[in-house]
């Protein structure tokens, strides 16, 4: 069985400063997998290279999933939030790839949205505005975006940065879910025992592929010392 996605000595820069330099490997179909690293690791570059959202400068991105069958969520910084919207219209907009621009969301779709919203505990905020929430609450309103999408490979990136302990718990358990139902999970993390507990799979970066495989594997203290060491992780502007 073809992989969902794999890179083949994927080299991408920044303005000439390198961030990824000749990465190869791939994604199980079905796997859940963290990317992890040191500040300036290229951990988000990955997924952005997964999506094409930055130039490579060499090597290949093999993806094996229909590109609207992917979810991308990015990190929270890069989300603006100061536009007028619903919580249950912005969680309708996982529905653009399948309907277009200008498709309109049916009673069917409206109601699933809602279901969704109940699946990440968020009964009661369907009319609320997005710039009114939480940290926490939004990246549950993000999740139950991505529910609605029904991708295949769902691309998340530090889905856990400032939220509180509750929503990380809660939305670790529909990651957990997503695996069950064999969907391609990869995480960027920074929490190495959180990844222990959770992520079965791992890549650790520092610019340069360090290790790919099982999590016990990657995490070893061989392996996270050469990480923080290796040359040029911390030379150039951070790319993660």
């Amino acid at each position: 069985m073809k992989p969902a996605v794999a890179v083949h000595e994927l080299s991408v820069a920044y303005r000439r400063h390198p961030a990824l330099h000749c990465i190869s490997g791939s994604f199980a179909r079905g796997s859940l997998t963290a990317v992890v690293g040191p500040n300036g690791a290229g951990k988000s570059t990955l997924l952005k290279s997964l999506l094409g959202l930055v130039p490579v400068d060499s090597g290949q991105v093999a993806l094996h999933v229909a590109r609207k069958r992917i979810a991308y969520l990015p990190q929270q910084a890069e989300i603006d939030r100061s536009f007028p919207i619903s919580v249950l219209d912005c969680i309708c907009l996982g529905y653009w790839q399948r309907l277009g621009i200008f498709g309109g969301v049916g009673p069917a779709l409206a109601e699933r949205a809602t279901d969704a919203l109940l699946a990440v505990g968020l009964q009661g905020f369907a009319q609320r505005s997005v710039g009114s929430l939480s940290a926490g609450q939004m990246q549950r309103v993000l999740f139950a975006r991505i529910l609605v999408q029904d991708a295949d490979l769902i691309l998340l990136d530090e889905p856990f940065n400032a939220v509180d302990a509750k929503t990380t718990e809660d939305l670790l358990a529909i990651i957990h879910a997503w695996h069950a139902q064999q969907r391609t999970v990869i995480a960027v993390l920074h929490d190495h025992e959180q990844v222990r507990r959770h992520f079965p799979q791992a890549v650790l970066l520092a610019r340069r592929l360090v290790a790919w495989g099982a999590t016990e594997q990657v995490l070893s203290e061989p392996h996270l010392h050469l990480a923080k060491h290796m040359p040029d992780t911390n030379a150039a502007e951070a790319a993660a």
